[in-house]
């Protein structure tokens, strides 16, 4: 296990090195160093999967052999499954970006984007294995700043600068924060490795300094709300394989960090860092599918979609801190596992979507979803797998997605064994707004499948489109299965994922011992059978589509004409829109966004237009805006080009800082 994860490493640098060929050869550099980032995910994979399953630990050390600092790394449960789940998307990720690439060979390089994607790859296991500090810092950097000139890959066009330039700014940020977080601990322990920091045991203020420190770093990455402003920035500018990686795996591996200094570095949280936690994720989950309905470019609103779902991972991990922190051992395991199977989940569902998005995007060279439509007729198989990510993201059964929440919801129901009236209190609501979500979820996919796929192609680049090339397909196809077999047999998984409860919490779930039912507390408080319930739907679908089928076969000699309210045959311009279809939802809870409207009489035909801005952008990052620019720019008048000033800025501060020691 030890030397098949440095493989995966050092697979993931040597594609990096081959995307640096010549442009002459860009083709034998593309495959090379797919090819290599392919065996990489695959050896992650296998060894991320045997410190699952087989619960040890394995420890290396490397000394470059200046400054006296050794680079520390370990493998064991917790790391393993986050590095099984950034080798599998990796691996998805690498067949299907040869043929998704193909489009951008003649128009700019393709060797930045080898290059970097190979180093985001390379940098997110190593964050995952850093067993110190500054080898999880440096890791953490290497991460940020590849990511950051994939976001920036098409870099002449505006929007894609600023979004690079936010990114890169929050992503810093990020960085601080957990600089420090982990420096509180370094005062205690006055040592950098995770193994004399999680003895260093800090005052409880200090340790909740540290907690706080960390959660914001972390919740910066995982672009929790109000948090998330570089999120749907960066996404939809990325190309749609980095996309997949950046929302699948990259928002994982913060989740990671939180879960690693949080248990295993602190080591007894309180429960008020759960109530926090808490209060991020339901505030995160609620915004974040309510944002995502009013959007209408695609990708963007994917990425909105990924701040609800890291929300529904920070509501599992909240629980699983309280519960923890009031003596619930039992009930913290359920929480923990319900936001480490979430992990996957949308790892898998996501990565997914995105990568049928820039099929979408490809085929149709549209972004807005009012200019697609009929894409079932043109993209049959990317239909299919597209609709399974849907359904899967809409936790609906029997796939993945539907398991992992129905978990969160078990462990929230449990807060009547609490002995706080707060608690009690606080558990159901959020609770019922993760339920509320949900459901709003399910709206928002229902417009985003039935406004780009069914009825008739808006635009002409529509009723030209085509499934993708195989390997886009096949990729596709992989994570559709896996939204199946996640969603039909968790319990091995959950048995899986209590060597990583053990770990961090000390408890596991002792209730899903069958293959076939999972009960997560007691069978006689409930228990869930997707085997059973897949059979059941199944057969309901035949019952009802009978019917329709034999009436069908009645009348297909005949010509039927729709009643088209006098207008004669149905077009495009009849369907319903995706503006149409979220607009009650948006009369409901107006409040949330800032919206403008405004109607266009001027032309042919009225031309409406819609605008939602996200209030946090309003009221939290334009101020800080308007009061830092002005600041920076009197700074910025020190830089005069003139080398006597700079040498007259040195001396003076010679002088000051003599007289400061004297």
């Amino acid at each position: 296990m030890l030397i098949t994860a440095q493989i995966a490493i050092f697979s993931a640098l040597a594609a990096a090195v081959l995307a640096l060929l010549p442009k002459r050869f860009i083709t034998v550099a593309k495959f090379s160093s797919c090819s290599l980032l392919f065996l990489s995910g695959l050896i992650a994979v296998y060894a991320g999967a045997s410190a699952l399953i087989g619960g040890k630990i394995f420890s290396w050390y490397f000394d470059p052999g200046f400054f006296g600092i050794v680079w520390h790394f370990k493998i064991d449960s917790l790391a393993g499954f986050f590095l099984a789940i950034t080798g599998l998307i990796t691996t998805c990720v690498a067949i299907y970006a040869p043929g998704y690439l193909r489009n951008y060979e003649k128009k700019r390089s393709l060797t930045d984007v080898l290059f970097f994607t190979a180093l985001f790859v390379a940098g997110m296991y190593l964050v995952i294995l850093a067993n110190d500090a500054y080898s999880f810092m440096l890791a953490w950097e290497l991460m940020s700043i590849s990511s950051y000139f994939l976001v920036a890959y098409k870099h002449n066009e505006s929007a894609n600068s600023s979004a690079a330039f936010i990114y890169l700014l929050m992503a810093h940020a990020s960085g601080l924060f957990i600089l420090l977080g982990y420096s509180v601990l370094i005062k205690f322990s006055h040592d950098y490795t995770f193994v004399a920091l999680a003895g260093a045991h800090p005052t409880p203020t200090f340790a909740t300094i540290a907690f706080l420190l960390a959660l914001t770093g972390f919740s910066i990455k995982a672009g929790i709300m109000p948090l998330h402003v570089w999120l749907p920035r960066a996404h939809p500018v990325a190309p749609s394989h980095v996309s997949a990686l950046m929302s699948g795996v990259m928002l994982k591996v913060a989740i990671y960090g939180l879960l690693r200094f949080t248990f295993s570095l602190l080591g007894n949280p309180t429960w008020q860092w759960g109530v926090i936690v808490l209060f991020l994720g339901t505030l995160a989950t609620v915004l974040g599918v309510l944002y995502a309905l009013m959007q209408h470019d695609l990708k963007r609103l994917l990425a909105y979609h990924s701040i609800e779902n890291i929300g529904i991972i920070f509501i599992g991990i909240g629980l699983a801190i309280i519960f923890y922190a009031t003596n619930h051992p039992i009930i913290a395991a359920l929480g923990l596992i319900a936001a480490l199977y979430h992990s996957l989940n949308h790892a898998i569902f996501k990565s997914l979507l995105f990568l049928g998005a820039g099929a979408i995007v490809e085929q149709s060279h549209e972004h807005d979803l009012e200019k697609m439509g009929g894409l079932i007729h043109k993209m049959p198989y990317t239909a299919l797998f597209f609709l399974v990510g849907c359904i899967s993201i809409s936790v609906l059964p029997p796939f993945n997605g539907f398991v992992s929440e129905w978990l969160t919801f078990q462990t929230a129901l449990q807060a009547p064994l609490l002995s706080s009236g707060i608690l009690r209190t606080l558990i159901p609501v959020a609770a019922a707004l993760l339920a509320l979500a949900g459901a709003l979820a399910a709206a928002c996919f229902v417009k985003v499948y039935g406004v780009a796929f069914l009825g008739k192609a808006r635009t002409k680049h529509v009723k030209h489109a085509k499934d993708p090339a195989f390997g886009m397909c096949f990729s596709m196809g992989i994570l559709s299965f896996l939204c199946l077999i996640f969603g039909l047999f968790p319990t091995y998984l959950i048995n899986a994922l209590n060597n990583i409860s053990q770990n961090l919490i000390g408890s596991t779930l002792t209730a899903s011992k069958s293959w076939l039912w999972l009960t997560p507390i007691l069978q006689s408080n409930t228990s869930y059978n997707a085997v059973f319930l897949c059979l059941g739907l199944v057969l309901l679908l035949i019952l009802t589509s009978l019917p329709l089928l034999l009436s069908c076969k009645r009348k297909k000699n005949q010509e039927v004409k729709p009643w088209a309210c006098g207008f004669g045959d149905l077009n495009s311009r009849m369907q319903y829109s995706a503006t149409a279809f979220a607009m009650p939802i948006r009369r409901v809870f107006r409040g949330v966004w800032s919206v403008s409207e405004s109607v266009d009489k001027n032309g042919a035909a009225p031309h409406y237009t819609l605008h939602v801005e996200d209030w946090t952008s309003r009221y939290f990052y334009d101020p800080i805006a308007k009061y830092s620019l002005p600041v920076a720019r009197f700074i910025a008048r020190i830089q005069g080009g003139n080398v006597r000033v700079y040498l007259a800025y040195v001396f003076f501060t010679l002088i000051f800082l003599l007289w400061v020691i004297a």
